[in-house]
């Protein structure tokens, strides 16, 4: 099956407070967003899964819209969260004080199937907090190493709470141009497979082939790629890592998981990615990158006719 992940990041923004929401009210927007999808017919793809990742106030306008069609019409789409705390309400224990966080189990309230972790951008959220109490915390390879461990550490515990809770999980991983270095890709190559050996290893521990229904699928992020400017890894970059990620898993960690390419899939790019036998699908994020830049369920369609085609 392949699978296509949509995270629409801050999105409940209005472009007139700054965002990339085109409407004023981000609820209508997101029930347009779910009608339009449905009328495309992108929930009825055979071997095609759709899960849009939203923020926390898009959820429930989301998935309540969606409800709102016949079973046959939506089998395929999916709503999820854009990240979990990494501890969790329990029956018996803490109810409350996750001030500003969201608990898997609230997520799940909400509507989510899926949830986002370990998302670069959330990685560079937790590493800030430490850097923030040792601005020189990166001036040394032990104390990055030991960040990174500590950062590794709490988006397990973030899958764990994910997987408790019923969620599946899209688990981010990737390298950074420091942890990359420099030099040729073949010098590189055992620095990036040492980055992702540890978050892999530590992002997934506990995690057993028995998940019942849930489901982990692996997103690789080449963080060194993303942003204007920049130019993103070729097909033979991406089938090297996408083929690393699946020994680590199959090999340390005695489990089978679908890995998506989470660099950003667009038109110029999808039918290269399509094209790789150890990925299995994408993340996007925008669908238009000039003019007024936002998404729109008509350049997603776009993307998905020329990725399975």
């Amino acid at each position: 099956m392949k699978e296509i992940y949509i995270n629409l990041k801050r999105f409940e923004v209005p472009r007139k407070w700054g965002g990339l929401c085109p409407l004023d009210s981000p609820t209508t927007w997101i029930e347009s967003v779910m009608e339009e999808s449905v009328e495309l017919g992108l929930g009825s793809l055979d071997e095609l899964l759709l899960v849009y990742l939203l923020p926390e106030g898009l959820i429930h306008a989301a998935t309540t819209k969606l409800n709102q069609y016949p079973g046959v019409e939506t089998r395929m789409i999916g709503v999820g969260c854009q990240g979990v705390h990494w501890e969790d309400i329990r029956p018996g224990k803490n109810f409350g004080a996750f001030t500003s966080n969201l608990p898997a189990s609230a997520a799940r309230s909400l509507g989510s199937t899926w949830a986002i972790v370990g998302h670069s951008e959330e990685r560079r959220a937790k590493l800030q907090v430490i850097q923030s109490y040792d601005p020189h915390v990166e001036d040394r390879a032990e104390n990055r190493l030991r960040a990174s461990q500590a950062v590794d550490q709490l988006v397990g515990e973030e899958v764990q709470c994910a997987l408790g809770a019923g969620l599946n999980v899209l688990l981010c991983v990737g390298e950074s141009a420091a942890q990359r270095g420099e030099g040729r890709f073949e010098a590189q190559q055992p620095r990036i497979e040492a980055v992702l050996k540890s978050q892999l290893l530590t992002n997934l521990q506990g995690v057993s082939d028995d998940l019942g229904e849930r489901r982990v699928v692996i997103g690789y992020e080449p963080i060194w790629a993303i942003g204007p400017g920049k130019t993103p890894p070729g097909e033979e970059y991406i089938s090297f890592i996408s083929a690393y990620i699946q020994s680590v898993v199959r090999d340390k960690l005695n489990l089978e998981l679908s890995i998506v390419y989470g660099g950003g899939l667009k038109e110029d790019n999808a039918g290269m990615i399509a094209g790789i036998e150890t990925i299995d699908g994408g993340l996007v994020a925008l669908t238009r990158f000039t003019g007024e830049i936002g998404f729109d369920v008509a350049g997603l369609k776009g993307i998905i006719e020329k990725y399975i085609s």
